[in-house]
C-alpha cells in the first residue's frame, strides 16, 4: 500500500516536489544517497530550536534497530549538505553511530529551503508557537514577504500568521512560558488585550497558579479591565456600553473605546502598524 504524504503550501508545491512514496515502510526515490554523515551540517533557518530528550532517545533507540526509514532532505552547499528537512533524525543517526545517512538531494536556493523546512516542521506539528511566530517573523524579514504572500507559501490564512507572530508583542516572561508549553497560544492572544506589560505578566502567573483555560482566562481579564476602568474613569460609565467594549476587544484582539455623545457617538480602535490594521479589516469584513 502506498501512502502519499500531505501537501506543503500552495507556492512550495510549485517549487518543491514532495513525491516521496512509502511502501511497506521503505522509501522509494530515484535521488535518495547515502551520505557520509561528517558532510551534513544544520540549516541555520531550522524554525525548531527545541529537540526533547526523551523523544530524540526513542528515536535513536529505534534507529539503531530497524536503521533510518525516512530519508533527510538536504541540498549541496558547496562540498557540504545542508539540511532541508530532517535536523532530529540527523541528531538520532549521530547518537546511533551511523558513518552514512539516507538523503535526498534538492537543487533549491536558501529561501526556499527555509520555507520548506517550515512547513515541514508545521506539518509534522514540531513547533511550539513561539518557534512557529520566529520563523515567520524571520521569513517576511529576510525575503521582504508580506503576511499574505507568506500565509500563500505556507498554506495558512493571513489572519492565522498575523496572530502567531503578534505573541511576539508579549511580555518577555509570558513568551517563553508559552514556548516551555506553560500557556497556550490561545492564553497568549488573551493577555495580549493587556496593554500594561506588568499587568500582563501578574495575570500570565495567576493563569499558571490557577491553571486557568482560555475562557476563564478571558473571564479574568474582562472583569481586570473593567475594575480598572472604573477606578480610573472620572464618569459613571453605562454598564452596556462597557459591556460591548469589552466584547469588541475580545473579538478584535486590541483596544476599543466607545465614546457616547448627547446624539452620536464613535468607536475607536487601536492597531499597531499597518499588519495588525489589515488583521483587524479582515476581522471586520468577514
Amino acid at each position: 500500500m502506498s501512502v502519499k504524504k500531505r501537501g506543503l503550501g500552495k507556492g512550495l508545491s510549485a517549487l518543491i516536489s514532495e513525491e516521496i512514496i512509502v511502501d511497506e515502510g521503505k522509501p522509494s526515490n530515484e535521488f535518495v544517497e547515502n551520505i557520509d554523515i561528517k558532510l551534513i551540517i544544520p540549516n541555520e533557518n531550522q524554525p525548531r530550536q527545541e529537540f526533547h530528550e526523551d523523544a530524540l532517545s526513542d528515536l535513536t533507540n529505534s534507529i539503531k534497530i530497524h536503521g533510518l526509514i525516512q530519508p533527510i532532505i538536504v541540498r549541496k552547499v558547496k562540498n557540504k549538505y545542508e539540511i532541508i528537512a530532517g535536523e532530529r533524525r540527523l541528531r538520532a543517526c549521530k547518537a546511533a553511530g551511523l558513518e552514512e545517512v539516507p538523503c535526498i538531494i534538492k537543487d533549491v536556493n536558501t529561501e526556499v529551503s527555509a520555507k520548506f523546512a517550515l512547513v515541514e516542521n508545521i506539518q509534522r506539528e514540531d513547533l511550539n508557537p513561539i518557534e512557529e511566530a520566529l520563523a515567520y517573523k524571520k521569513l517576511m524579514k529576510d525575503y521582504n514577504l508580506t503576511q499574505e504572500e507568506l500565509a500563500n507559501e505556507v498554506g495558512k490564512s493571513r489572519s492565522y500568521i498575523a496572530n502567531t507572530v503578534r505573541l511576539l508583542n508579549l511580555e518577555g516572561e509570558i513568551v517563553d512560558y508559552i514556548a516551555k508549553g506553560e500557556l497556550t497560544s490561545g492564553h497568549g492572544k488573551v493577555l495580549l488585550g493587556i496593554k500594561d506589560k506588568q499587568q500582563q505578566l501578574l495575570a500570565a502567573k495567576k493563569i499558571i497558579d490557577n491553571n486557568l483555560n482560555v475562557r476563564q482566562t478571558e473571564e479574568m481579564t474582562n472583569k481586570k479591565t473593567i475594575a480598572t476602568k472604573s477606578t480610573n474613569s472620572k464618569e459613571n460609565r453605562d454598564p452596556h456600553i462597557m459591556d460591548l467594549e469589552e466584547n469588541l476587544m475580545r473579538t478584535l484582539g486590541t483596544k476599543v473605546n466607545l465614546i457616547q455623545g448627547n446624539k452620536k457617538g464613535k468607536i475607536e480602535i487601536e492597531y499597531y502598524g499597518y499588519e495588525d490594521l489589515e488583521r483587524i479589516i479582515e476581522v471586520l469584513t468577514k
